[in-house]
C-alpha cells in the first residue's frame, strides 16, 4: 500500500510550516501578499493556492517548495520537518 499523505492525514507536510513562517515576516504578510511574493518570483499561484497549500488540501511540488522557500527566506528542510 502506497502512502501519499502526512502522518496527519493532509496532502503536505509543508503547508502549517508556510503558515507559521508567512505569519513569522515583518511587515505582516497575508496569504494574498505571499502570493504575489510568489508571482514576482516567478510562480503562477493565487490567494487561494496558499489557502489550501497552508490548510493541507494542496499537493505541493519540489519546484514549489523551493520557491516557496526562497521567498519565506527559509531553507527547504525548515519546510519539510514532519512534527
Amino acid at each position: 500500500m502506497f502512502i501519499n499523505k502526512s502522518k496527519a492525514g493532509a496532502n503536505n507536510i509543508c503547508g502549517k510550516w508556510v503558515a507559521f513562517y508567512r505569519k513569522q515576516m515583518y511587515p505582516k504578510v497575508s496569504q494574498r501578499m505571499l502570493a504575489e511574493m510568489l508571482q514576482i518570483a516567478g510562480l503562477d499561484v493565487d490567494k487561494n493556492t496558499i489557502q489550501r497549500i497552508e490548510s493541507g488540501k494542496r499537493f505541493v511540488t519540489d519546484i514549489e517548495l523551493s520557491v516557496l522557500a526562497q521567498v519565506l527566506k527559509v531553507e527547504v528542510t525548515q519546510l519539510l520537518r514532519d512534527e
